[in-house]
């Protein structure tokens, strides 16, 4: 069998990033789900193949049910939010305004700061008595507030954090989609008697949606691998009300050194993104247009 020129050198031409996908995502992956099926080796005693015990275990551990269900809550509130502002923002600054620039430059800047350096700014935000929401909440006789020291408004103020945060991220997406939408379409609608509600609804929502499936897959990503703003601002607490999968997963692994657990939870929240991706492709892209 003869193998063309042109063959060999998409074979060469692929082989770095073949190597890169092996060596960082797919032998990393099966050696974890390898794992989940070990114990973890302590000192002088090997790992022993213990089957499904630590997944037996996993149901029966309270802080996993709190930090799958703080999850939950956390995407549940994050990924339509902070879509929704995106969006808002995306079809203000693609209007005729003044200071636009300053405008989208504003939206954006969040997205450019580090994300320990966002948890110190909220940090000094949320101080009881002395932070900006204090200090303002004050003037209304309110305030005193411990923000990040109470089960009841921990988890509420994480969320605050990052809605802030992604909004202008997912805000450029928008914006660049907005700029390919044909100027003609949207006269033909106004021609036609369309008010801007119905531009949108008709016009403009359509034709963003690939867009929007994009930016849904990346929401639910980032919905599951917050641990920076945890280990910065309450390392799970108080009480295991901020806990998310994957901050529990790095405490499992290097506070407690379960490496076995951590594997079994791992092979949990790549399940559980697995199947998300699952449906959003299968549901959603079929209900979409590509122009």
């Amino acid at each position: 069998m003869k193998v063309s020129r042109n063959f060999i050198i998409s074979m060469f031409l692929l082989f770095p990033a073949a190597v890169l996908l092996i060596a960082f995502t797919f032998y990393p992956t099966v050696a974890t789900l390898i794992d989940s099926f070990f114990s973890t080796p302590r000192g002088r005693r090997p790992a022993a193949f213990v089957g499904l015990g630590n997944f037996e275990r996993m149901a029966a551990d309270p802080v996993f049910h709190r930090a799958f269900f703080n999850n939950l809550i956390y995407a549940a509130v994050t990924i339509p939010v902070s879509m929704g502002l995106a969006l808002a923002m995306a079809l203000l600054v693609n209007s005729r305004i003044k200071g636009r620039g300053f405008v989208r430059l504003a939206y954006f800047t969040p997205t450019i700061l580090p994300m320990i350096a966002v948890a110190n700014i909220w940090m000094f935000f949320y101080a009881p008595d002395y932070g900006l929401i204090d200090q303002f909440l004050g003037l209304f006789g309110l305030g005193g507030t411990n923000w990040l020291g109470q089960s009841g408004t921990a988890l509420w103020a994480l969320i605050a954090i990052t809605i802030w945060k992604l909004a202008g991220f997912f805000m450029i997406f928008y914006l660049a989609a907005l700029q390919q939408i044909p100027p003609s379409l949207l006269e033909a609608a106004t021609l036609e008697g369309a008010n801007y509600l119905q531009r949108l609804r008709r016009v403009v929502l359509p034709l963003l949606m690939p867009t929007t499936l994009f930016i849904l897959i990346n929401a639910v990503i980032e919905a599951f691998r917050l641990v920076d703003h945890v280990i910065a601002l309450t390392r799970g607490g108080p009480n295991n009300s901020t806990q998310l999968l994957l901050h529990y997963i790095y405490q499992v692994a290097f506070n407690f050194w379960d490496t076995a657990y951590a594997a079994a939870l791992s092979v949990v929240l790549l399940s559980i993104l697995a199947l998300i991706a699952l449906i959003q492709f299968g549901f959603l892209d079929k209900r979409i247009h590509y122009r």
